[in-house]
């Protein structure tokens, strides 16, 4: 381990730090007020992709990228306030857009799973083997997933302070429909249920979207849980390498998200446009008339290029503006 050495900086040394890596701060109080707006720690996650590199070979001879400290000429603080409006922007777009989602999915899910009973949430019958069966690991047991996924919504229940709750806590003794019920469940609670249901309710869901199969659904819910979260708490979504990143389905499947299989690099598979490209499927599904792709490309075409940047930074792919998913009218 390497202890950590490196001093606090006052707002003025800290501007200074900037210059002396070949940063163009411009006026230096208005870098300080940056500064002092969102810190030096998140301001230089933004410069990164300015920082000048280096290719060497490794050990066994193989090419490699060392990033140093510095940062190529030209580069600028107005640079990273730009890019930082600009993300700014697409954490609220990805929020929006997830919301629609997640409100949609919430009825769905209620909807299938209460025609078989108002609580058919709790009945394993509704659920697959895997869902509902325990650990039978002598040295690690644990209860079922099922279990475990209704004891999470017990407390999420037990702290929610909406009437409709206290309703049912009043008059029902606490226990509440399958339809009711997923008015207070997160995405992250809907992609759980959603994964543990049996085939043919899954695929009903699935297919309410405009999702072939259950996999790729189910997939699709965990990655946008992942990249609302990412928004929800102000991280990066420019430039950032998704952790949890969407399933792109196989040619022909879904026509007008076929062109997420035209590359393999990791910005074409792990990028945040892939993300970007699913909600826009999904609501074209959920609502006819929605203004957010349109909202979304406007911002596209408004990426704060550079000398070191360009849009395909998310993973948006050349020629974009042009494909089928970026139309008035697709499914």
């Amino acid at each position: 381990m390497v202890e950590y050495t490196k001093e606090w900086l006052p707002l003025e040394r800290q501007v200074d730090r900037l210059a002396d890596r070949d940063v163009d701060v411009g006026d230096r109080a208005e870098a300080a007020a940056l500064l002092e707006a969102i810190g030096y720690y998140r301001l230089t996650g933004y410069l990164y992709p300015f920082r000048k590199s280096e290719s060497y070979l490794d050990e066994e001879e193989r090419p490699r990228i060392r990033v140093l400290s510095g940062y190529r000429p030209g580069t600028t603080l107005q640079h990273a306030a730009d890019i930082i409006n600009f993300d700014r922007q697409l954490r609220m777009l990805v929020m929006d857009g997830v919301e629609r989602i997640e409100v949609a999915v919430r009825m769905r899910i209620g909807y299938v799973l209460g025609r078989t009973s108002a609580f058919a949430h709790e009945d394993p019958a509704c659920f697959t083997e895997a869902f509902t069966a325990e650990s039978t690991d002598s040295r690690h047991p644990a209860p079922s997933m099922h279990v475990k996924w209704l004891e999470r919504v017990n407390q999420r229940r037990a702290g929610s302070d909406e009437q409709f709750v206290e309703h049912f806590r009043q008059k029902y003794d606490d226990r509440m429909p399958v339809w009711a019920l997923t008015e207070i469940l997160e995405l992250g609670h809907l992609a759980v249920l959603y994964r543990g249901l049996n085939q043919r309710d899954a695929d009903e869901i699935a297919a309410a979207f405009g999702v072939p199969t259950k996999r790729i659904f189910s997939n699709w819910l965990a990655s946008l849980n992942y990249v609302r979260n990412a928004a929800a708490h102000h991280a990066r979504l420019f430039n950032r390498k998704l952790q949890y990143a969407p399933s792109r389905p196989t040619v022909g499947q879904m026509p007008s998200l076929d062109h997420l299989r035209a590359s393999e690099t990791a910005k074409g598979v792990f990028g945040t446009y892939n993300a970007l490209a699913v909600i826009a499927y999904l609501l074209s599904t959920i609502e006819s008339g929605s203004d957010w792709r349109g909202r979304l490309a406007a911002l596209l075409r408004a990426f704060p290029a550079s000398h070191a940047l360009t849009i395909e930074s998310l993973g948006v792919p050349l020629g974009w503006e042009s494909l089928e998913l970026w139309g008035q009218r697709q499914r």
